[in-house]
């Protein structure tokens, strides 16, 4: 019997993660503390579009976004077109940001999230009555933040993965 490669596990703990990350965006917390939660569905959906952008791409951003679409009571495909664009962008920039210190990328997502941050709100003031504030920018600042250690923490894992 053929033991399965490290190449054919990844694509489980691919949706593994993806969907962790969903459970995170959704989780309630309370009203005044819901503008510090971080966009977890976009930073998990661009770490694996870097690291596997074979295997994760604009598909698994429309899949998600429905999920979240249906999760969150949204219009339907709000947060499919969104997550879809969030993938197309992370294609786009994916040969420089691999170059890229981990401080320079931190600054690349929160470039990144912040554009993402912008359509949606923009897609929520066409679809009804929506106030903007800047602090709609928030979860990009603080996923940039928590990129470095994302990023380290989702590297060890996957050495400690492929070892055993």
């Amino acid at each position: 019997m053929a033991v399965p490669s490290s190449a054919n596990l990844a694509l489980p703990w691919i949706w593994l993660s993806l969907l962790l990350a969903l459970c995170l965006q959704v989780m309630p917390l309370a009203d005044g503390w819901q503008i510090w939660r971080p966009d977890w569905l976009g930073l998990m959906l661009i770490y694996w579009c870097m690291k596997a952008p074979h295997r994760v791409g604009v598909f698994h951003g429309f899949v998600l976004g429905i999920l979240l679409d249906l999760i969150e009571g949204a219009t339907l495909g709000q947060n499919a077109l969104i997550l879809s664009l969030l993938a197309f962008l992370c294609a786009l920039v994916y040969p420089r940001f691999r170059a890229y210190s981990l401080v320079q990328q931190a600054l690349l997502i929160l470039v990144l999230l912040g554009t993402v941050q912008l359509a949606e709100q923009w897609l929520r003031t066409l679809l009804g009555p929506f106030s903007i504030h800047l602090s709609f920018l928030l979860p990009s600042l603080i996923g940039a933040v928590l990129w470095p250690w994302l990023a380290t923490l989702f590297e060890a894992l996957g050495r400690r993965l492929s070892r055993d």
